[in-house]
């Protein structure tokens, strides 16, 4: 492990924005942060924004920055990429963002009935062949709507038209209320179409990976939708061979 790494660790201690639980604490347990998220830090009763895979954390924090009046809360497994988003926090006094080290996996253990209003799913692995591990499977739906208010938005940005159709073909396919669906992003963004103010300036946001997939030539999807609190929800009947990542 480089010294950057380790340096990175032990100053991660020291972030008061940045939440880094045991196993023992997540692991089929309540997190002593369970609906009180916004009591106990955040200090407010301002809504709670969830990006899932967050990475540097730098839609987060650029969130934070434009939604003075709105609580988010970044998780990823990798601390040394949460180190930058936490620092950064910390240095700009950004009171309305704070960060999670855990798996996704843990995650119905970390809040409460009601307690997030959106999630954000980010640029996260399309998981090709690996249902249950895609965060928009209904294994992950299901846990997400233990926590979500009622018709609470998932809100998915991707550069991989797999995940981008698997996600539209689920979503379909139980009849959810859909607001936005778009395969180019930034092409629209552009020509002035489909977006209205507020959801253009949610989308323009660019993070470090997501400006390589573009220099790459990968279109920006993104996809919202309602998910609601009951019924069973049904995976969509799927080509796993007819998009590729």
């Amino acid at each position: 492990m480089g010294k950057d790494k380790l340096k990175r660790f032990e100053e991660n201690k020291n972030f008061s924005c940045l939440f880094q639980p045991d196993f023992e604490e997540v692991f089929r347990k309540d997190y002593i942060m369970k609906g009180k998220w916004n009591s106990d830090y955040f200090g407010n009763d301002n809504p709670i924004v969830l990006e899932l895979g967050c990475g540097r954390g730098e839609y987060a924090v650029e969130l934070a920055r434009k939604f003075p009046d709105t609580n988010f809360l970044g998780l990823d497994i990798k601390g040394a990429r949460l180190w930058r988003g936490a620092k950064t926090a910390v240095e700009e006094g950004l009171k309305n963002v704070a960060f999670v080290r855990t798996r996704i996996e843990f995650i119905e253990w970390l809040f409460g009935s009601g307690e997030v209003s959106e999630i954000w799913i980010t640029f996260a692995d399309p998981q090709i062949r690996r249902d249950n591990k895609r965060l928009t499977a209904p294994v992950f739906l299901d846990r997400y709507r233990k926590f979500l208010k009622p018709n609470g938005l998932i809100h998915l940005k991707t550069d991989s038209p797999y995940l981008h159709e698997y996600s539209c073909a689920l979503v379909r396919r139980n009849s959810f209320e859909i607001l936005t669906e778009n395969k180019d992003i930034y092409k629209s963004i552009a020509a002035n179409e489909h977006f209205d103010t507020h959801t253009a300036e949610l989308l323009s946001i660019k993070t470090h990976y997501e400006e390589q997939f573009l220099s790459q030539g990968h279109p920006i999807t993104y996809l919202c939708f309602r998910l609601p609190s009951q019924g069973a929800i049904e995976p969509p009947v799927w080509d796993h061979d007819r998009y590729e990542r």
